[in-house]
Protein backbone atom coordinates (compact mmCIF):
# COMPACT_ATOMS: atom_id res chain seq x y z
CA UNK A 1 0.00 0.00 0.00
CA UNK A 2 1.23 3.73 -0.94
CA UNK A 3 2.30 5.86 2.04
CA UNK A 4 -0.60 8.07 3.43
CA UNK A 5 -0.99 11.68 2.67
CA UNK A 6 -1.12 13.93 6.01
CA UNK A 7 -3.36 16.58 6.12
CA UNK A 8 -0.45 18.86 5.98
CA UNK A 9 0.90 17.75 3.27
CA UNK A 10 -2.02 17.81 1.52
CA UNK A 11 -2.01 21.43 2.23
CA UNK A 12 1.52 22.03 1.13
CA UNK A 13 0.84 20.68 -2.12
CA UNK A 14 -2.27 22.42 -3.03
CA UNK A 15 -0.95 25.61 -2.06
CA UNK A 16 2.65 25.02 -4.16
CA UNK A 17 0.14 24.24 -7.21
CA UNK A 18 -1.66 27.60 -6.83
CA UNK A 19 1.69 29.15 -7.55
CA UNK A 20 2.40 27.12 -9.90
CA UNK A 21 -0.98 28.06 -11.54
CA UNK A 22 -0.84 31.40 -11.46
CA UNK A 23 3.07 31.79 -12.51
CA UNK A 24 4.80 30.23 -14.60
CA UNK A 25 8.25 31.48 -14.06
CA UNK A 26 7.61 30.27 -10.15
CA UNK A 27 6.84 26.81 -11.62
CA UNK A 28 9.62 26.08 -13.55
CA UNK A 29 11.35 26.89 -10.23
CA UNK A 30 9.45 24.98 -8.30
CA UNK A 31 10.11 21.98 -10.58
CA UNK A 32 13.75 22.82 -11.31
CA UNK A 33 14.44 22.85 -7.43
CA UNK A 34 13.07 19.25 -7.41
CA UNK A 35 15.05 16.04 -8.60
CA UNK A 36 13.64 14.25 -11.63
CA UNK A 37 12.24 10.82 -11.34
CA UNK A 38 10.24 8.26 -13.00
CA UNK A 39 6.62 8.37 -12.64
CA UNK A 40 3.81 7.78 -15.80
CA UNK A 41 0.49 9.90 -16.26
CA UNK A 42 -2.56 7.97 -17.42
CA UNK A 43 -5.13 10.72 -19.44
CA UNK A 44 -8.29 9.95 -19.72
CA UNK A 45 -11.17 11.60 -22.10
CA UNK A 46 -14.15 11.14 -23.65
CA UNK A 47 -17.58 12.40 -24.24
CA UNK A 48 -19.63 14.77 -21.44
CA UNK A 49 -21.23 12.71 -19.21
CA UNK A 50 -19.88 9.32 -20.37
CA UNK A 51 -19.04 8.63 -16.69
CA UNK A 52 -15.12 10.18 -16.82
CA UNK A 53 -15.01 11.02 -13.10
CA UNK A 54 -16.54 8.28 -11.50
CA UNK A 55 -14.64 5.83 -13.67
CA UNK A 56 -11.72 7.89 -12.74
CA UNK A 57 -12.14 7.68 -8.70
CA UNK A 58 -12.35 4.33 -9.06
CA UNK A 59 -9.08 3.23 -11.05
CA UNK A 60 -6.94 6.37 -8.49
CA UNK A 61 -8.60 3.98 -5.71
CA UNK A 62 -7.04 0.43 -7.30
CA UNK A 63 -4.00 2.41 -7.94
CA UNK A 64 -3.68 3.84 -4.67
CA UNK A 65 -3.22 -0.03 -3.19
CA UNK A 66 0.62 -0.10 -4.56
CA UNK A 67 1.25 3.22 -6.27
CA UNK A 68 1.52 6.75 -4.89
CA UNK A 69 -1.72 8.29 -6.90
CA UNK A 70 -2.69 11.50 -7.69
CA UNK A 71 -5.98 12.95 -9.60
CA UNK A 72 -5.71 16.28 -11.92
CA UNK A 73 -9.73 17.02 -12.80
CA UNK A 74 -10.15 19.28 -15.33
CA UNK A 75 -13.31 21.33 -15.17
CA UNK A 76 -14.77 24.04 -17.51
CA UNK A 77 -13.42 27.56 -16.52
CA UNK A 78 -15.79 30.23 -14.80
CA UNK A 79 -16.27 32.61 -17.14
CA UNK A 80 -16.62 34.70 -14.52
CA UNK A 81 -13.42 34.07 -12.44
CA UNK A 82 -11.43 32.18 -14.80
CA UNK A 83 -11.32 29.23 -12.30
CA UNK A 84 -12.79 25.71 -12.37
CA UNK A 85 -16.71 24.81 -11.61
CA UNK A 86 -15.15 21.93 -9.24
CA UNK A 87 -18.21 19.41 -11.10
CA UNK A 88 -15.80 16.49 -11.31
CA UNK A 89 -14.76 16.43 -7.49
CA UNK A 90 -18.47 16.12 -6.68
CA UNK A 91 -18.56 12.63 -8.45
CA UNK A 92 -14.92 11.63 -7.10
CA UNK A 93 -16.23 11.34 -3.13
CA UNK A 94 -14.10 7.80 -2.56
CA UNK A 95 -10.99 9.95 -4.07
CA UNK A 96 -11.48 12.67 -2.25
CA UNK A 97 -12.04 11.34 1.24
CA UNK A 98 -8.86 8.86 0.78
CA UNK A 99 -5.75 9.55 2.69
CA UNK A 100 -3.92 7.68 -0.13
CA UNK A 101 -4.94 9.90 -3.29
CA UNK A 102 -4.08 13.62 -3.79
CA UNK A 103 -7.12 15.49 -5.93
CA UNK A 104 -6.66 18.38 -7.76
CA UNK A 105 -9.60 20.25 -9.90
CA UNK A 106 -7.68 22.93 -12.59
CA UNK A 107 -9.71 24.92 -14.94
CA UNK A 108 -9.19 24.11 -18.47
CA UNK A 109 -9.07 28.34 -18.61
CA UNK A 110 -10.80 28.00 -22.71
CA UNK A 111 -7.25 26.73 -23.64
CA UNK A 112 -8.12 25.29 -27.34
CA UNK A 113 -7.19 21.12 -26.72
CA UNK A 114 -8.90 21.50 -23.30
CA UNK A 115 -5.00 21.82 -21.57
CA UNK A 116 -3.63 24.96 -19.92
CA UNK A 117 0.24 25.55 -19.94
CA UNK A 118 -0.49 25.22 -15.98
CA UNK A 119 -1.55 21.92 -16.48
CA UNK A 120 1.72 20.88 -17.98
CA UNK A 121 4.14 22.14 -14.61
CA UNK A 122 1.27 20.63 -12.30
CA UNK A 123 2.04 17.07 -13.18
CA UNK A 124 5.89 17.70 -13.55
CA UNK A 125 5.78 18.92 -10.05
CA UNK A 126 3.24 15.80 -8.56
CA UNK A 127 5.56 13.44 -10.24
CA UNK A 128 9.01 15.03 -9.09
CA UNK A 129 7.06 15.10 -5.72
CA UNK A 130 6.99 11.35 -5.44
CA UNK A 131 3.55 10.94 -7.41
CA UNK A 132 3.83 7.16 -9.04
CA UNK A 133 0.20 7.82 -10.91
CA UNK A 134 -1.19 10.57 -12.23
CA UNK A 135 -4.58 10.76 -13.62
CA UNK A 136 -5.76 13.41 -15.66
CA UNK A 137 -9.05 13.60 -16.82
CA UNK A 138 -9.84 16.16 -19.11
CA UNK A 139 -12.56 18.17 -19.83
CA UNK A 140 -14.43 15.96 -22.77
CA UNK A 141 -15.61 18.89 -25.33
CA UNK A 142 -14.75 16.30 -28.36
CA UNK A 143 -12.19 16.27 -30.69
CA UNK A 144 -9.79 18.95 -29.33
CA UNK A 145 -9.53 16.80 -26.19
CA UNK A 146 -6.72 15.18 -28.91
CA UNK A 147 -4.22 17.49 -26.76
CA UNK A 148 -4.21 14.86 -23.94
CA UNK A 149 -2.10 12.98 -26.13
CA UNK A 150 1.06 14.94 -26.20
CA UNK A 151 0.71 14.86 -22.39
CA UNK A 152 0.01 10.96 -20.98
CA UNK A 153 2.07 7.83 -21.33
CA UNK A 154 -1.80 5.94 -21.99
CA UNK A 155 -4.87 7.23 -22.96
CA UNK A 156 -8.27 5.82 -21.86
CA UNK A 157 -11.26 6.94 -24.03
CA UNK A 158 -14.60 6.48 -22.30
CA UNK A 159 -17.20 6.06 -24.46
CA UNK A 160 -21.14 5.20 -23.28
CA UNK A 161 -24.16 4.54 -25.22
CA UNK A 162 -27.51 6.57 -25.83
CA UNK A 163 -24.95 9.98 -25.75
CA UNK A 164 -24.22 9.97 -29.15
CA UNK A 165 -20.67 8.02 -28.71
CA UNK A 166 -21.94 6.19 -31.67
CA UNK A 167 -21.25 9.35 -33.79
CA UNK A 168 -18.07 10.23 -31.91
CA UNK A 169 -16.49 7.58 -32.42
CA UNK A 170 -16.70 7.50 -36.44
CA UNK A 171 -14.37 10.97 -36.02
CA UNK A 172 -10.99 10.02 -37.04
CA UNK A 173 -9.41 12.48 -34.28
CA UNK A 174 -10.50 11.11 -30.89
CA UNK A 175 -10.24 7.48 -31.99
CA UNK A 176 -6.63 7.83 -33.06
CA UNK A 177 -5.40 8.57 -29.56
CA UNK A 178 -7.12 6.58 -27.81
CA UNK A 179 -4.77 3.55 -26.26
CA UNK A 180 -7.53 1.65 -24.57
CA UNK A 181 -11.36 1.84 -24.76
CA UNK A 182 -14.12 2.01 -22.53
CA UNK A 183 -17.36 1.72 -22.97
CA UNK A 184 -19.09 3.02 -19.32
CA UNK A 185 -22.53 2.15 -18.07
CA UNK A 186 -22.42 -1.45 -19.54
CA UNK A 187 -25.87 -1.57 -18.26
CA UNK A 188 -27.39 0.21 -20.44
CA UNK A 189 -29.28 -0.73 -23.68
CA UNK A 190 -26.72 -0.43 -27.17
CA UNK A 191 -23.43 -0.72 -25.01
CA UNK A 192 -22.32 -4.87 -26.65
CA UNK A 193 -23.60 -2.81 -29.76
CA UNK A 194 -20.87 0.31 -29.50
CA UNK A 195 -18.06 -1.98 -28.16
CA UNK A 196 -18.60 -3.90 -31.51
CA UNK A 197 -18.49 -1.03 -33.37
CA UNK A 198 -15.54 0.73 -32.13
CA UNK A 199 -13.76 -2.83 -32.41
CA UNK A 200 -14.66 -2.97 -35.94
CA UNK A 201 -13.76 0.97 -36.37
CA UNK A 202 -10.18 0.12 -35.22
CA UNK A 203 -10.06 -2.84 -37.31
CA UNK A 204 -10.77 -0.75 -40.04
CA UNK A 205 -7.61 1.24 -39.58
CA UNK A 206 -5.21 -1.56 -38.68
CA UNK A 207 -5.44 -0.68 -34.80
CA UNK A 208 -6.31 -3.51 -32.67
CA UNK A 209 -6.48 -2.13 -28.93
CA UNK A 210 -8.31 -3.40 -25.61
CA UNK A 211 -12.08 -2.64 -25.49
CA UNK A 212 -13.40 -3.05 -22.41
CA UNK A 213 -17.52 -2.67 -20.84
CA UNK A 214 -17.43 -0.79 -17.46
CA UNK A 215 -20.02 0.14 -15.07
CA UNK A 216 -18.55 2.77 -12.80
CA UNK A 217 -21.32 2.78 -10.59
CA UNK A 218 -20.76 -0.38 -9.05
CA UNK A 219 -17.41 -1.51 -10.46
CA UNK A 220 -17.57 -3.70 -13.07
CA UNK A 221 -15.25 -4.39 -15.05
CA UNK A 222 -13.16 -1.42 -13.59
CA UNK A 223 -9.99 -4.20 -12.13
CA UNK A 224 -9.90 -5.41 -15.77
CA UNK A 225 -9.52 -2.16 -16.96
CA UNK A 226 -7.00 -0.85 -14.17
CA UNK A 227 -5.02 -4.29 -15.34
CA UNK A 228 -4.93 -3.58 -18.58
CA UNK A 229 -3.51 0.54 -18.06
CA UNK A 230 -1.33 -0.73 -15.64
CA UNK A 231 -0.01 -3.92 -18.45
CA UNK A 232 0.42 -1.18 -21.22
CA UNK A 233 2.86 1.44 -18.47
CA UNK A 234 4.94 -2.16 -18.09
CA UNK A 235 5.03 -2.53 -22.31
CA UNK A 236 5.80 1.05 -22.65
CA UNK A 237 8.77 0.61 -20.20
CA UNK A 238 10.34 -2.09 -21.24
CA UNK A 239 10.45 -1.48 -24.75
CA UNK A 240 12.05 2.19 -23.86
CA UNK A 241 8.91 3.57 -25.58
CA UNK A 242 8.11 5.65 -22.72
CA UNK A 243 11.05 7.98 -23.50
CA UNK A 244 9.60 9.35 -26.70
CA UNK A 245 6.57 9.76 -24.74
CA UNK A 246 8.41 11.78 -21.90
CA UNK A 247 10.52 14.29 -24.59
CA UNK A 248 7.29 14.72 -26.19
CA UNK A 249 5.69 16.09 -22.91
CA UNK A 250 8.80 18.10 -22.54
CA UNK A 251 8.33 19.58 -26.13
CA UNK A 252 4.73 20.63 -25.56
CA UNK A 253 5.23 22.07 -22.27
CA UNK A 254 8.33 24.10 -23.78
CA UNK A 255 5.96 25.10 -26.71
CA UNK A 256 3.18 26.01 -24.27
CA UNK A 257 5.61 27.74 -22.68
CA UNK A 258 6.23 30.08 -25.36
CA UNK A 259 2.47 30.30 -26.17
CA UNK A 260 1.50 31.87 -23.00
CA UNK A 261 4.36 34.37 -23.16
CA UNK A 262 3.12 35.35 -26.23
CA UNK A 263 -0.51 35.67 -25.44
CA UNK A 264 0.71 37.10 -22.30
CA UNK A 265 2.46 39.86 -24.02
CA UNK A 266 -0.45 40.38 -27.23
CA UNK A 267 -3.51 39.61 -24.81
CA UNK A 268 -5.60 42.80 -26.33
CA UNK A 269 -4.70 41.56 -29.75
CA UNK A 270 -7.69 39.17 -30.57
CA UNK A 271 -6.93 38.35 -34.23
CA UNK A 272 -2.96 37.35 -32.79
CA UNK A 273 -4.60 35.05 -30.54
CA UNK A 274 -6.70 33.67 -33.05
CA UNK A 275 -3.54 33.15 -35.11
CA UNK A 276 -1.79 31.31 -32.76
CA UNK A 277 -4.51 28.82 -32.04
CA UNK A 278 -4.84 28.81 -35.42
CA UNK A 279 -1.21 27.67 -35.81
CA UNK A 280 -1.23 25.43 -32.49
CA UNK A 281 -4.15 23.54 -34.13
CA UNK A 282 -1.85 22.87 -37.78
CA UNK A 283 1.00 21.98 -35.66
CA UNK A 284 -0.95 19.13 -33.83
CA UNK A 285 -2.24 18.09 -37.42
CA UNK A 286 1.19 18.07 -38.63
CA UNK A 287 2.57 15.78 -36.21
CA UNK A 288 -0.18 13.45 -37.01
CA UNK A 289 0.29 13.41 -40.53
Amino acid sequence: MSEGLSYANQLAISRTLTRIENDRSVAREIIGSLEERDYHVVGITGSPGAGKSTLTDRLALLSSKEKRTAIIAIDPSSPFTGGAFLGDRIRMKRSTKSEEIFVRSMASRGKVGGLSPSIYDAVEFLGRSGFDRIFVETVGAGQSETDIENLADVVLLVLAPGMGDDVQTMKAGIMEIGDIFAVNKMDLPGASQLAAKTEAILEMSGRKLPIVLTNSINGQGVEELHSLIEKALEELDSSGAIEEKRRRRTLYNNLNSVYQIIMEDFSENAKLEELMNYLLENRRLSDES
